[in-house]
């Protein structure tokens, strides 16, 4: 097979020749593949036969009006109308075989985060850094599934909005077990660096507010709503000594054994929030190829045999 390094399409067949041809991996071994454009009659109608989409929205057809207005309230959380949502959420449930229809909520949506420690462990620890420079992944616009890193400036100013929504089941396992949410701000100040911690104490079992309805707690609040047993957690962070430079989130489990799933996280500031991947669709993704310099959503600091994180369908 004849090798190029480089190919000049003549001019006024550019058209034609990218509805034959079409790039196939761009980064490690560039080479032309077949675009196939043309789909046969056949293959369409195996293709709708395949699709989950008639079923999906015959299901959505059969919802009450409170129905649709419960999955539209859901998907507005994370930027999406009701029926996608549910496209989404459906479709993985079918895939996996579980059975009947999810019911919507506003405190979590399709994928949760989960952290788990279970015996030998009794420690989990993991970090989202926000220098003033990175790199995160995004779509490129007017191509279908491809992705292309994007630099990021983040210009940090005060105050500093945390928070997310939660469900634990956590158990202490000695004197001194905590579960917090916290973010680690850097400031400068007479000449030297300076960390400021502040932080949301993690309830250890979330069930426990179905006996006690909504209650607040200093700079945070903690809720159970309409029987659900997530709550809801938010700090600010105002003031530092000097001038603030940058920030890191943490979440951080310590001498406890259990579950705790999260969802909707925030890290605000200047009007906008910039946690990544802040609806938890896949928190320990790792990026190779050509996106290697792209930053793990969430790193671990601490993670021992028995303890462990990763994005899951709440079933």
């Amino acid at each position: 097979m004849a090798k190029t390094s480089y190919q000049a399409i003549p001019a006024g067949i550019e058209e034609a020749f990218f509805k034959c041809l079409k790039p196939g991996d761009r980064f490690i071994h560039a080479r032309l593949v077949r675009n196939k454009t043309i789909i046969s009659r056949v293959l369409k109608n195996k293709l709708t036969a395949k699709s989950l989409l008639p079923i999906i929205k015959t299901l959505w057809n059969a919802f009450s009006t409170a129905q649709k207005a419960a999955w539209t309230a859901a998907g507005a959380v994370c930027g999406k109308n009701g029926y996608r949502l549910f496209v989404q959420d459906q479709s993985y449930r079918i895939k996996y075989d579980l059975a009947g229809v999810a019911t919507p909520s506003i405190y979590h949506q399709f994928k949760v985060g989960y952290l788990k420690i279970e015996a030998p462990a009794n420690e989990l620890k993991i970090e989202q850094l926000h220098p003033q420079f990175y790199w995160v992944l995004a779509a490129v616009k007017g191509k279908k599934g491809m992705k292309e890193p994007v630099k990021i400036t983040e210009n940090f100013t005060l105050p500093l909005i945390i928070g997310m929504n939660y469900k634990s089941s956590l158990v202490s396992q000695g004197a001194g077990s905590f579960a917090r949410l916290y973010a680690e701000v850097w400031s400068i100040y007479q000449g030297r660096d300076i960390k400021t911690q502040f932080y949301i104490d993690i309830d250890f079992d979330t069930a426990n507010f179905a006996a006690f309805g909504f209650a607040e707690f200093g700079a945070w609040e903690f809720g159970n709503f309409a029987g659900e047993d997530w709550a809801v957690v938010e700090a600010t962070c105002d003031f530092v000594h000097g001038l603030a430079i940058g920030y890191d989130l943490f979440i951080h489990l310590y001498n406890l054994r259990g579950d705790l799933y999260i969802d909707n996280i925030n890290a605000e500031h200047n009007a906008q929030n910039w946690a990544r991947d802040p609806f938890c669709l896949d928190i320990n993704q790792t990026f190779t190829k050509a996106f290697y310099q792209v930053p793990k959503h969430w790193a671990a600091v601490i993670l021992p045999n028995g303890a462990g994180y990763d994005s899951v369908y709440p079933e």
